[in-house]
């Protein structure tokens, strides 16, 4: 082993090391170490920033453009509105997420096709009094599922284009996955429309309001206003207007926390965290008079005209509140809006509502003007739980997107243009023609992802120069050569799904997909089954809530443990290990 493979390896192992680790974002990740190959002189200077023109990155960043102006035109969600009403029995309303999610993940981006219809699953689940874990952890899978379908449905597949095109000249085009996608994703999706009953069925996270809400240590604050006459009365003349089960949790007062005794006098301007069920905390702040101490504006500033609105909201995965608080963030200051409460899977939170370090999955309940909320919530990475009583923007007429959707996959099934071509005409007619403002197009591009490929991909290209991939790849043929091809092809396929939910799937293919060609060429073998075997293994990770977005966004509004994800995500991995390695050999053979 030569020094620079050596060095290679090295930054491969330890990349995978930190974003196992998870201290860092992963883009930060891998531009450390783009930065490290750089200097031990595994990637020359020039060829640094190669991978932001690389077309992974121009039609990655394209198709989410293209989903959020399919999102806001909500189409999809009127559809599943409509049908709502026929949907009675939990397995019918199983059957129409899981199904809606799946298609729609074929064409958009899997996250947001998730994203657009959280809301659905949480209406249904309050309908049928059903907690919303037996919804939201089969349609994470199934856009998983569905995004293996077609070109731009997964990273993984746009990446693995890319090494087939280095290899042969020639990417795969925008339906080459759908042979053996699409049956991979209608058995899986069958299956999650009866698999559900593997998950919890009572567990109650923090994914909605009511849900939120109804936790027995829900932590509320109220303060003290002239208005509510309890100024000057005792804590105990407070408790004795509230119904059983409301408790004294403490008593704030200039800042700090005075022992709460049953006869302290209290202030104005005092604050008394109270904890206790929803409905009676409700009823206590409705019938005295006293103010939520989110609700921090100005009284001259509530014009009686301007509606205000309360709405639920889950922080996303690109959320620009994660790992901050209230106050650190300052929402009403910077943003106009009010931090009423927090709702987390599984925890019991002891601070103030304001000082919660926030985290990707808790349940916000924000409180602000008509007239700004909406925006506000998209602005700063949040999705909306409840209802949408209010639209996030103006919604703009839902043919206009998908007429550009409509020609888009037009133009690619005749090959008329090159697949990056293509997206990127599609983003750009989607905001000439109105579809999406030029501002919520910026704002639904995923930066993170996009600085994480372009640093990844001249590593992964570091691996090749430097005949890592043939050394790794050498390995891997003595121990497939022992094997039947089958065995070969499955061996490769477990491989990067058994990676991908500790590392990340985008992550996994590009230091995999060269040495899957690699060990086929060494074999023998026609590198397209190897490169299709990777793409499936890296899309399909079904055990962790960590490897992917989809599976991260479902866990606190879902309320899943760790070990949940195996419940549900075992089976369905082994029935696509089972159902991929003959569908891929028939498809694509190997010789």
């Amino acid at each position: 082993m030569t020094l620079p493979q050596i060095y290679a390896i090295a930054i491969i192992v330890a990349i995978m090391a930190l974003m196992l680790w998870g201290r860092l974002r992963y883009d930060i990740v891998a531009v450390l170490g783009l930065v490290a190959g750089v200097a031990l002189g595994i990637i020359p200077a020039k060829e640094m920033f190669k991978g932001f023109s690389d077309d992974i990155v121009i039609i990655v960043g394209s198709a989410l453009i293209v989903s959020a102006a399919i999102a806001r035109s909500g189409v999809f969600e009127a559809a599943l509105r409509y049908a709502q009403p026929y949907l009675t029995s939990t397995q019918a309303q199983v059957v129409a997420l899981v199904v809606a999610v799946g298609a729609l993940s074929a064409i958009v981006k899997n996250i947001g096709a998730l994203a657009m219809l959280m809301p659905i699953a949480f209406q249904f689940a309050r309908a049928s009094n059903r907690s919303p874990s037996v919804f939201l952890m089969p349609m994470a899978f199934a856009s998983l599922l569905g995004g293996i379908v077609t070109l731009v449905g997964t990273s993984p597949n746009v990446i693995v284009s890319r090494v087939r095109e280095e290899l042969t000249g020639k990417p795969f085009s925008m339906f080459d996955f759908t042979p053996v996608g699409i049956f991979i994703a209608v058995a899986g999706i069958a299956f999650l429309c009866v698999g559900y009953r593997l998950l919890p069925q009572d567990r109650r996270g923090s994914g909605s309001l009511g849900d939120a809400l109804d936790i027995k240590n829900y932590v509320t604050e109220v303060r003290i206003s002239a208005e509510s006459g309890f100024a000057g009365q005792t804590l105990s003349d407070l408790l004795s207007r509230a119904q059983a089960g409301v408790r004294l949790g403490a008593l704030m007062r200039d800042g700090k926390t005075v022992t709460p005794l049953p006869d302290s006098r209290l202030r104005e301007k005092d604050i008394v965290i109270l904890t206790g069920e929803h409905g009676a905390l409700d009823r206590l702040v409705k019938e005295t008079g006293l103010s939520l101490e989110g609700d921090d504006r100005p009284a001259e500033s509530k014009d009686p005209g301007d509606e205000v609105l309360s709405i639920e909201v889950v922080v996303g995965p690109n959320s620009s509140l994660i790992g901050r608080g209230a106050r650190l963030v300052e929402l009403h200051a910077s943003h106009g809006i009010n931090l009423l409460a927090v709702g987390r899977s599984g925890e019991t939170m002891r601070q103030r509502v304001r000082d919660i370090e926030l985290r990707v999955g808790d349940v916000l309940v924000l409180q602000g003007s008509a007239s700004i909320l909406p925006q506000k919530v998209a602005d700063l990475g949040l999705l909306p739980l409840a209802e949408r009583l209010i639209t996030l923007g103006d919604r703009r007429p839902g043919w206009i997107a998908l007429t550009v959707l409509a020609a888009t996959i037009a133009v690619l099934a005749f090959n008329l243009l090159p697949v990056p071509v293509a997206f990127f005409c599609a983003a750009g007619a989607m905001i000439l023609f109105g579809a999406l403002p030029v501002r919520e197009a910026y704002q639904s591009v995923e930066w993170p992802i996009l600085v994480m490929f372009a640093a990844l991909i001249p590593i992964s290209d570091a691996l090749s120069t430097t005949q890592a991939t043939q050394l790794i790849a050498s390995g891997l043929s003595h121990a497939g050569g022992m094997m039947p091809a089958w065995g070969a092809l499955l061996m490769l396929l477990a491989a990067a799904m058994a990676v991908t939910p500790f590392l990340n799937n985008a992550a996994t293919v590009l230091v995999m997909a060269p040495i899957g060609a690699t060990f086929a060429k060494n074999l023998g073998y026609n590198p397209d089954p190897f490169l299709m075997a990777v793409a499936i293994g890296a899309a399909c990770d079904f055990l962790t809530p960590i490897g992917h977005q989809c599976n991260t966004l479902v866990m606190g509004p879902g309320g899943y443990r760790f070990g949940d994800y195996a419940r549900l995500g075992a089976p369905l991995s082994l029935l696509v290990l089972v159902l991929a390695v003959p569908l891929i050999m028939i498809f694509w053979p190997l010789k």
